[in-house]
């Protein structure tokens, strides 16, 4: 399967929108306005397509944005050079066809940080994406209630 990973446009954010929709709630539902701040602040936002259709995104931050997200004051507060995975989301359609694998290569490939940093959700449960990330080489460092104890995420760090 030929994917173009290429990075995002402002054409792209509607199709981004609802792939981020559909990944609830292993992420978190954001609106157009969120979208289009990723966009100007994102150190990448890239974008993947297969056949000329777009099937996933990666959102990656740098430390030092006003950015207010918890788990991203967690890795700022407590890491330096560090690049952050806000989310990564896959069409269901496309999961398992090593497309995730193909963007964090390319992060891999391409960062001059040291560390990669993201976190997936324990509650609830994501176990696909704990084995997807452990499987990349990324080790949990520490654990986080977030929205009003509705959700724990496990932080996760791969060294580079």
């Amino acid at each position: 399967m030929y994917m173009n990973i290429r990075t995002a446009t402002a054409n792209d954010l509607p199709r981004v929108l609802e792939l981020n929709e559909e990944a609830l709630p292993h992420v978190n539902s954001l609106e157009i306005k969120d979208m289009e701040w990723f966009l100007e602040h994102a150190h990448r936002f890239v974008a993947v397509e297969v056949e000329k259709v777009l099937i996933g995104f990666m959102i990656v931050l740098e430390p030092g944005l006003d950015y207010k997200s918890l788990n991203y004051s967690f890795f700022c507060n407590n890491y330096s050079n560090f690049e952050y995975v806000d989310r990564i989301v896959i069409a269901e359609t496309h999961r398992g066809q090593r497309v995730g694998t193909a963007l964090y290569q390319q992060l891999f490939d391409q960062t001059e940080k040291k560390r990669i940093t993201c976190e997936v959700n324990v509650e609830p449960p994501n176990p696909a994406s704990l084995a997807f990330h452990r499987f990349l080489g990324f080790k949990e460092v520490a654990r986080q209630q977030t929205n009003g104890g509705t959700k724990k995420v496990e932080f996760m760090v791969k060294e580079l």
